[in-house]
C-alpha cells in the first residue's frame, strides 16, 4: 500500500503522533460497511491542520493515512484489549455507538487483515520507534504528544459531556509525575476550558507502549473534545473561529513540554 503516513522531521526533542485522523479505506472494507459508517464518523477529524504550527515548534509529526475502521494504529497487534469499558479492537467491528460497522459475513478477510498489520499498522510503528530512538540519541530524551480528538458526547463510551481537554499518562506510568504536573497547569489556565488527567481517556497502545520515563522517554495522550474546534455532525467542517482559541492552549502544552525537557535535561 502507498501512503500510508505522512512524516516530517522536526529539529526538537519532541514527537506528535497522529494515528486517528485518515480518511483512506481499502476496497475491502468500503465493500463491506454498513452505510452508517460512510460519514466515517469516528474519525480524528482535522488533526493535523490543528497542530499545523507544530513544525514552528521544532516538533517532528507523523499522522496515519488509513481510517482507524482499516485498522487502529493505537491498538496492539495482538489486539490486547486496553479497557474493561466498552471500546473498539484493531480491526474495529463497531462504531463508537455500539452499531455494527460491517454488514453481516463481510468483513474483510483474515488474510486481508494480516496485510493491514503488515502494510498500514507496522509502518506507523516503525517510524515511531525510530523517530523516539533518533532523538534519544540525539538529545538523551524523547518527548511523545499521542494526539486524538473525539465527539463531546458518545453515551456508549462515557457519562455525559467529555471535558475539553483529557489528558492521559496511563495512570502516571508513561511520564515524570511532574511533565503531568506541567500540563494540567497549562489546562487550569486555560479557563474557557474543562480538563481531565487520566479520566475515560487514560492513553492507548501508544502512549502505554512507548511511554517509558525510567528510559527517559515521555509519553502523553490528549483525547480532545471536538466540539473545541470543529462541527460535530456531518460534515465535520473545520471551525476557525473555534479552532484559534483551541490552538492557542495546544501551543501552550507543547510549548509546556519542551520547556520540561530543556529544565530537566539541559537541552
Amino acid at each position: 500500500m502507498d501512503n500510508v503516513l505522512s512524516f516530517s522531521r522536526g529539529s526538537a526533542p519532541l514527537l506528535i503522533s497522529m494515528p486517528h485522523p485518515g480518511i483512506h479505506l481499502t476496497p475491502a472494507v468500503e465493500a463491506g460497511m454498513v452505510e452508517a459508517g460512510w460519514d466515517l464518523t469516528d474519525t480524528d477529524w482535522h488533526i493535523p491542520r490543528l497542530y499545523d504550527f507544530a513544525a514552528e515548534l521544532g516538533a517532528s509529526t507523523l499522522a496515519a493515512q488509513y481510517s482507524r475502521y482499516v485498522i487502529d494504529l493505537n491498538r496492539p497487534a495482538d489486539d490486547t484489549p486496553l479497557y474493561t469499558t466498552a471500546t473498539t479492537g484493531l480491526y474495529p467491528a463497531t462504531l463508537f455507538d455500539g452499531e455494527p460497522l460491517y454488514r453481516e459475513g463481510e468483513e474483510p478477510t483474515a488474510a486481508e487483515r494480516a496485510r493491514y498489520l503488515a502494510e498500514i499498522w507496522m509502518p506507523y510503528h516503525q517510524t515511531l520507534r525510530d523517530e523516539l530512538a533518533r532523538m534519544k540519541a540525539e538529545f538523551g530524551y524523547a518527548l511523545l504528544f499521542d494526539a486524538h480528538s473525539i465527539r463531546s458526547f458518545v453515551p456508549r463510551l462515557f457519562d455525559g459531556r467529555l471535558p475539553d481537554f483529557n489528558l492521559g499518562t496511563n495512570a502516571g506510568a508513561s511520564c515524570d509525575s511532574t511533565l503531568a504536573e506541567a500540563l494540567v497547569a497549562v489546562c487550569a489556565d486555560a479557563q474557557d476550558y474543562s480538563h481531565v488527567l487520566n479520566g475515560r481517556f487514560k492513553g492507548g497502545h501508544i502512549t502505554r507502549h512507548y511511554g517509558q520515563p525510567d528510559q527517559h522517554i515521555h509519553a502523553v495522550q490528549l483525547e480532545l473534545a471536538q466540539c473545541t474546534y470543529m462541527d460535530e455532525q456531518v460534515p465535520f467542517d473545520y471551525r476557525e473561529d473555534l479552532a484559534v482559541p483551541t490552538q492557542a492552549v495546544l501551543r501552550k502544552l507543547l510549548q509546556a513540554m519542551l520547556a520540561w525537557g530543556h529544565q530537566r535535561y539541559g537541552r
